[in-house]
């Protein structure tokens, strides 16, 4: 089924060269992409695209010890590689992820060292500092990044998705933000991130104080994510196609986009604007919006466009 559905939504994008078995091996949870993480698989199903894939399917994708450390790595990498321009997010096997791996993660936080007080809540800060990079890294990048939810996804999965661009979700998607359940405040993103992707400040608030789940229709009302689809095989193929649609455009374009729309998140109208000037005035001095502009007035799809590498 899988190979059917990308080989059909991605017809309209012959002209990028996309290998149709190669997106069919690269997108599938076969394992059989090429990685050098233990936790992460990755892929490039399509030219300037990578698939970055969650891979204990075993563990149901729960967030070990070389989660945290490999995903600003593989983010760190994608940021500065001008080969890729989207990147897709997704998980292996039954469900996107159960979030924090508690077995191989509770030393980090029950047992931190230092001689007294001060020194074991330095130490404590520094390691939840370096777990929120985790997630953070994925919003600094400044490739738009489309995840795809399946299942569940629960605790850090909801730090992860509120760090991305794009959500999407299967109809058998659930969210969980399950901190409280263990006794602690979600600390590396969600609370901070969350309150600006769901418009309504209650839910956020009752989301978070009860962990109660949010299903897939009430994810989709409430904006956490876009769209729905029936099964993971179609919503994968829609990600892929969503990706094709922004590596097609301006890399210069794309990426002052991502950029500036987080800028302007965090920022009042007249910062936002402010910013938004002094970023164009060079960006704006680029072959790109001539070679747009012409395309536009020959009425040819961006796609068609060959632009540099940035």
């Amino acid at each position: 089924m899988l190979p059917v559905i990308i080989r059909s939504a991605l017809t309209k994008y012959r002209g990028l060269s996309l290998p149709s078995q190669a997106v069919v091996r690269a997108m599938s949870s076969s394992g059989g992409s090429s990685s050098p993480y233990t936790s992460l698989a990755i892929s490039h199903p399509a030219e300037f695209i990578t698939h970055v894939e969650l891979h204990r399917p075993e563990k149901r994708n729960a967030m070990n010890r070389a989660f945290w450390s490999e995903m600003v790595d593989c983010f760190n990498e994608i940021a500065v590689n001008p080969d890729c321009r989207v990147v897709v997010v997704s998980g292996a096997g039954k469900i996107f992820t159960a979030g924090i791996d508690l077995a191989d993660m509770a030393s980090d936080v029950l047992q931190p060292e230092g001689d007294d007080t001060a020194r074991v809540s330095w130490n404590l800060k520094k390691t939840i500092a370096k777990y929120q990079e985790t997630f953070s890294v994925i919003e600094k990048c400044p490739k738009p990044v489309v995840v795809a939810v399946h299942g569940a996804c629960v605790g850090g999965g909801v730090d992860l998705i509120t760090a991305c661009d794009i959500r999407l979700c299967t109809q058998d998607a659930w969210f969980q933000v399950k901190e409280v359940d263990i006794g602690l405040a979600a600390d590396v993103g969600t609370l901070q991130r969350l309150p600006k992707v769901i418009g309504s400040r209650s839910l956020v608030n009752e989301l978070a104080l009860t962990a109660r789940k949010m299903f897939a229709d009430e994810a989709r009302s409430s904006g956490l994510v876009s769209r729905v689809f029936a099964d993971k095989e179609a919503m994968m193929a829609t990600a892929l196609e969503m990706a094709c649609e922004i590596a097609g455009r301006s890399p210069v374009a794309v990426q002052g986009t991502k950029i500036n729309l987080i800028y302007s998140r965090d920022h009042s109208v007249a910062e936002g604007l402010n910013y938004m000037a002094t970023w164009n005035m060079s960006m704006l001095q680029t072959q790109d919006v001539m070679k747009s502009a012409q395309a536009s007035m020959e009425k040819k799809s961006p796609k068609t466009v060959v632009f540099s590498k940035l």
